[in-house]
């Protein structure tokens, strides 16, 4: 994605479930769980660039003592900092101190050392940036069992009408953040738990309890199935939630759909989750094969006592998990998304070749950026394997013939595929530093070109993992490659064209920022239809009002009139800059929604490839968008 674009924010957990005392005389290393936090959160940190924070719940802490502890930055290298700030205590004690402490006490030395742990990596989406907007949110009380860390990788779409409703129940939520939505929305349902086992209707073993007595039972009967079932049964999106609670019980919540990632793990030390497989296989040794799944729509449950099981919550949906996850956010050393990507890139090499007329002499294949490398190893492999196959059919066709020559045999023998690293990413170039006017100018250097891998006549296919708004295309990426001189330049896009908005997950709900609906648009003025526009505008605000569930997409009939094709060439136009003095050919290349399905088949959430959304609050903001673009609002659509 050569587009800047904000997407998956990045989970991880741990809960142990040996006490202390075990890692300090056992392991001689009592500082395990940070440790094993701090790998969870750095092998994610492609998930977070705008901040991080942890929390941490310290059980059996004596009155007067802080039980559950925050920290949160949004400022440079924010897992660094973090712990920094968490480890610093620990850092000033010497290895005999660290060996023989009682552990209450290091607990009290060492704030963030815990048996239950909670961190996030943050990409925002919504409300700006700030620590105060980094997980995890706190919701403090001064009973452990109402007291609460919350963290996520989710967006909602009806985070307003869940504010609303949180009015009407006498809350007053501050902030228009929907993790506070979130964490008030769940806090009232702990609250409605708390009331229900301490009242007359509760648990008759409860009824003759008082103080102490009745708060202990409270806490150790709290079922957090009944809680999250009546927190989140009008959620309407994607997500993965996980909540730390101060008396040490803890929870992790999948959507109905499975839109969200999210995998686990249990070892003899701990229970452990995160949003990515390997990060859980690296921090902990495990094989791939040992970190389980979690259910769509079901929550992993940690009991104070060290109990968890893996629970129902709501009902399943259609399983529609992110592709997205797999052609760019996540990892991609995780073995099948390694396989998918290059399955991705496999499937582009027949139309690849078409588009050169197979003309390998005169081709270079090259990549940018750096996630697109996997799917362009998978067409490397793919062109070769069709090229050696044709290239054995027409030895085969002239040795019946009987013009099987010495020459033909060492032409024809060894296809060569022109594979170079035409181009490499610098390091970050802060582009903040400098006015608008000069920011183009530093964007246009965040890519190096390797001089002398193409030949004057050549033509460069170069491998883009996908293409939202075409800006960093059109303003650097072509004008870099054109200084390589070809002749030719095809972008070959492993993703198909995105069309549609996305409100689970990618921050794009603004259509009009499409390249695809902007190529569309322009097709749709060029050929004088015009009224289509039209009509799909009367469509959307006649339904402006209805229930969600009762929208349709209606925006399809914009693109319905043209081929992928055509829409392809179409972005090629729009990502050739006008100031280009280079006069070569440009075209554009997509993955079909045929080829993007076959290579990750039980990857079918591809909304924003075919506008066919998983839950009702999709197709809102879809209308919502498209009126939004024709006003010129170019406000969030959710």
């Amino acid at each position: 994605m050569s587009d800047a674009v904000k997407h998956e924010c990045g989970l991880a957990m741990i809960r142990l479930r040996r006490p202390l005392e075990w890692f300090q005389s056992e392991l001689g290393d009592v500082l395990w769980p940070l440790r094993k936090l701090y790998l969870l959160m750095e092998k994610q940190h492609n998930r977070g660039q705008d901040g991080a924070g942890i929390a941490t719940v310290r059980r059996d802490m004596p009155a007067g003592d802080q039980f559950l502890e925050r920290v949160r930055t949004a400022k440079r290298s924010p897992i660094e900092r973090v712990f920094a700030e968490a480890m610093g205590p620990a850092q000033r004690m010497t290895a005999e101190e660290l060996r023989h402490t009682h552990p209450t006490e290091l607990k009290r030395r060492i704030p963030f050392l815990g048996e239950l742990m909670l961190g996030h990596l943050r990409y925002g989406t919504h409300s700006g940036d700030g620590a105060e907007l980094c997980h995890p949110y706190v919701r403090r009380h001064g009973m452990p069992s109402r007291s609460m860390a919350l963290a996520g990788n989710f967006n909602l779409t009806n985070s307003r009408e869940l504010f609303d409703r949180l009015v009407t129940f006498g809350i007053h939520p501050v902030g228009d953040a929907d993790t506070g939505v979130i964490l008030e929305k769940i806090g009232h349902a702990l609250d409605r738990e708390h009331d229900f086992l301490a009242s007359t209707c509760g648990p008759g073993s409860l009824r003759n309890l008082d103080g102490r007595e009745l708060v202990d039972a409270v806490s150790a009967g709290i079922d957090l199935v009944r809680v999250l079932r009546q927190a989140a049964e009008r959620f309407d999106g994607g997500y993965v939630l996980g909540g730390i609670v101060g008396n040490g019980d803890a929870f992790v919540l999948r959507d109905p759909a499975g839109i969200r990632p999210a995998f686990w793990i249990e070892t003899p030390e701990c229970v452990a989750v995160a949003s990515e497989r390997p990060a859980l296989c690296a921090a902990f040794g495990v094989r791939p094969e040992d970190v389980r799944e979690l259910p769509r729509g079901h929550a992993l449950v940690m009991k104070a006592d060290g109990r968890h099981s893996i629970e129902p919550v709501l009902e399943q949906a259609a399983e529609r998990q992110c592709t997205f996850e797999r052609i760019y956010f996540s990892r991609g050393n995780d073995p099948d998304i390694y396989e998918e990507r290059k399955a991705l890139g496999r499937n582009l090499a027949p139309h690849v070749l078409d588009a050169v007329d197979w003309d390998l002499d005169r081709t270079v294949f090259g990549f940018i950026p750096n996630t697109s490398e996997v799917a362009y190893l998978g067409l490397l492999q793919e062109v070769e394997r069709l090229a050696t196959s044709r290239a054995a059919d027409r030895m085969c066709e002239l040795l019946r013939t009987g013009r099987l020559t010495e020459d033909e045999i060492r032409r024809l023998a060894h296809p060569r595929v022109r594979a170079e690293k035409v181009t490499s990413k610098d390091q970050k170039l802060r582009t903040f530093i400098t006015a608008d006017v000069n920011r183009k100018d530093l964007v246009n250097h965040v890519y190096d070109i390797t001089r002398g891998t193409v030949r004057p006549g050549d033509t460069l296919v170069v491998v883009d993992d996908s293409i939202v708004r075409g800006t960093t295309l059109r303003e650097s990426i072509v004008t870099m490659l054109t200084r390589l001189e070809p002749s030719r330049i095809v972008i070959a896009s492993s993703a198909p064209p995105i069309m549609y908005p996305d409100c689970y997950g990618i921050d794009m709900s603004q259509l009009g920022r499409f390249i695809a609906f902007e190529a569309a648009t322009v097709l749709l003025a060029e050929r004088g239809m015009p009224h289509v526009i039209e009509e799909v505008e009367r469509r959307c605000r006649a339904q402006e009002h209805l229930p969600a569930e009762r929208m349709r997409n209606e925006v399809r009939a914009i693109y319905e009139p043209f081929t992928e094709a055509e829409i392809g060439a179409k972005v090629a136009s729009l990502i050739r800059s006008p100031q280009l003095a280079w006069r070569g050919k440009l075209d554009v290349i997509y993955q079909t929604v045929d080829g993007l399905r076959a290579s990750m088949p039980r990857f079918t959430g591809d909304w924003y490839f075919t506008g066919e959304y998983p839950t009702p609050g999709g197709y809102r903001v879809l209308n919502t968008a498209f009126l939004r673009w024709r006003a010129g609002d170019a406000r969030r659509a959710y």
